[in-house]
């Protein structure tokens, strides 16, 4: 059977299927660090696309830190640490995945080292308008943990925590309300399952943020965070 399928009919590009494909393939551990990938007439074959589309993809993934061609060699997958992780397509392809939980997990923990910070900030440095729409997002929020509407729920703690991120005043945390989007959303959908939505946690950090409780905004978000509040905290 072969590893690849062929590239069907869809809005999408030709070469943006092909490179999702071998980028699942490469995320799920499927094909491995420094292995070779079948050549151009092999691949084009399986995918039933022309060398040009073949050749689009390869630089697509190649641009991603996934893999490396190189004349008379052949093509080969990166080590891990070339992956291009914060990319929001890598992240797409991610979510493409059977098994996410590994990737979530290690989410989290990116989440541990920069979130409570950003909060800190957003204490300081929120301005009304933003302190205006945490407000409704954590009214919205409340509305929706009461009524176990997990839909709800993760459309406003998401934007909760991406306010959060642009109220931070530095731009360098900017980025993590963009880039991230997708993937934090993606967490929020399998956190708040069971009915956990930690919303006293959440409270926690809106009073400290809307009284200006810098240090207070920390902690409360380094509690939402525990390992004892995040069922994906464990995974491996």
């Amino acid at each position: 059977m072969s590893l690849f399928a062929l590239v069907e009919n869809s809005d999408r590009r030709i070469h943006v299927q092909v490179a999702r494909q071998i980028a699942r393939k490469i995320l799920s551990g499927e094909l491995k660090e420094n292995q070779k990938i079948p050549c151009e007439t092999e691949l084009c074959e399986a995918f039933g696309v022309s060398r040009t589309a073949l050749r689009e993809s390869t630089k697509l993934l190649s641009a991603k830190g996934l893999i490396e061609s190189k004349p008379k060699v052949g093509t080969r997958i990166c080590p891990r640490r070339e992956w291009h992780f914060l990319d929001p397509q890598f992240l797409d392809w991610i979510q493409d995945l059977d098994e996410i939980n590994p990737f979530l997990a290690q989410f989290l923990g990116l989440r541990k080292a920069i979130e409570p910070e950003a909060c800190a900030l957003a204490a300081v440095h929120a301005t009304a308008e933003q302190r205006k729409d945490l407000s409704k997002y954590f009214q919205l929020m409340t509305i929706a943990a009461n009524e176990f509407d997990y839909e709800s729920w993760a459309i406003n703690d998401h934007l909760f925590h991406q306010t959060i991120f642009l109220a931070t005043g530095n731009q360098f945390y900017v980025p993590f309300s963009n880039i991230l989007s997708t993937m934090f959303k993606q967490f929020i959908d399998h956190s708040a399952v069971g009915g956990r939505f930690c919303l006293e946690e959440h409270k926690a950090i809106y009073d400290g943020i809307m009284s200006g409780n810098e240090a207070g905004a920390r902690i409360a978000s380094k509690s939402l965070l525990d390992d004892e509040n995040q069922a994906l905290a464990k995974a491996s």
